[in-house]
């Protein structure tokens, strides 16, 4: 089902969702469901599933020179979707990028999950590799999120890119899409109205829902929903939250996502005795959010696993 259904049927009832994190090249499936069997007491409709974009090495070779090769360290998305729907019963998103795959290659893995009734995708554009200074697209790739939609959009009304030269349309697909938002603006907008305006253009190119990027001062999610509806968005806007347990997280979480820390949240971290109580004060600041969202009537609240499922059960429990 739709993921727009499931938030239609559900009325003023919020819901839970989680996100997972393919493991690495090498690893099995039983990692999924080692953090997914404690969560599903909940009753999550469905679950997200991260797509990493390829990553390059440099080989050494016998003649000293070094090879540039593209490596995957996290593959299988589909697949794990896949296993997802058939182990729990209930629908996966997975996450398609723009970074690292050409239209060609994004049709294709639509093809597949149109083929294993998957009918939701969250469109992201993706982060730049690593030690490149900006994100550049993969060539006949997509350069951003909205040309992405535009794609989904067209395979759902039969559009694809080959040319039927009888002129009909092939096979319609039925995907809910889903965009990402940014309640603390994504890095490289100049400034949030520019940042509302390429969202607009996401969800008129075809998207139907909105997830945010973490954060962990709810006003910030409050205002951030009155400037998406002032910008004429009427689509459902998901919070996304992950809870701070670990110190270095008080440095790694601001400058890898761009978003501020609350100075009451900082100082608890940091005065915390050791590894468990900051764990503690993390599960008590993200319960804290949580309820005050689920109060105020929040589609749905969506949280990032990170493989950490003890810590978003204990959460859960608090809240629902």
């Amino acid at each position: 089902m739709r993921v727009t259904d499931y938030f239609d049927q559900a009325k003023d009832k919020t819901l839970i969702s989680f996100e997972v994190l393919p493991p690495l090249k090498g690893g099995s499936m039983q990692a999924i469901f080692d953090t997914l069997d404690p969560l599903m007491e909940f009753k999550p409709p469905f679950i997200d599933v991260t797509y990493h974009r390829e990553e390059y090495i440099y080989k050494k070779r016998a003649s000293g020179y070094y090879e540039k090769s593209s490596i995957r360290k996290r593959p299988g998305t589909v697949g794990i979707c896949a296993a997802i729907m058939h182990r729990y019963g209930v629908d996966a998103v997975p996450h398609l990028l723009c970074g690292g795959f050409t239209r060609q290659d994004t049709e294709n893995a639509l093809i597949d999950l149109g083929f294993l009734d998957v009918q939701n995708v969250l469109a992201l554009r993706g982060d730049a590799r690593k030690f490149e200074g900006k994100f550049i697209p993969e060539k006949e790739g997509h350069h951003y999120a909205t040309d992405l939609v535009k794609q989904i959009a067209a395979m759902n009304k039969g559009e694809y890119m080959d040319d039927l030269t009888d002129n009909s349309e092939g096979s319609h697909t039925n995907f809910c899409i889903g965009v990402a938002g940014y309640p603390e603006k994504h890095f490289e907008a100049p400034n949030m109205d520019i940042d509302l305006r390429y969202l607009k253009e996401k969800i008129d190119a075809g998207a139907n829902y909105i997830v945010t990027q973490m954060f962990f001062d709810n006003q910030k999610y409050f205002d951030y929903v009155d400037a998406v509806r002032a910008a004429g968005i009427d689509v459902p806007i998901v919070p996304g939250l992950k809870p701070l347990t670990k110190l270095y997280q008080l440095n790694s979480i601001p400058r890898l996502f761009y978003i501020d820390l609350p100075d009451d949240l900082v100082k608890a971290i940091s005065a915390a005795k050791n590894g468990e109580a900051r764990r503690q004060v993390g599960i008590e600041w993200s319960i804290a959010q949580s309820k005050e969202l689920k109060e105020r009537g929040v589609p749905c609240l969506h949280y990032y696993t990170m493989g950490d499922s003890s810590t978003i059960q204990a959460i859960a429990k608090a809240v629902f």
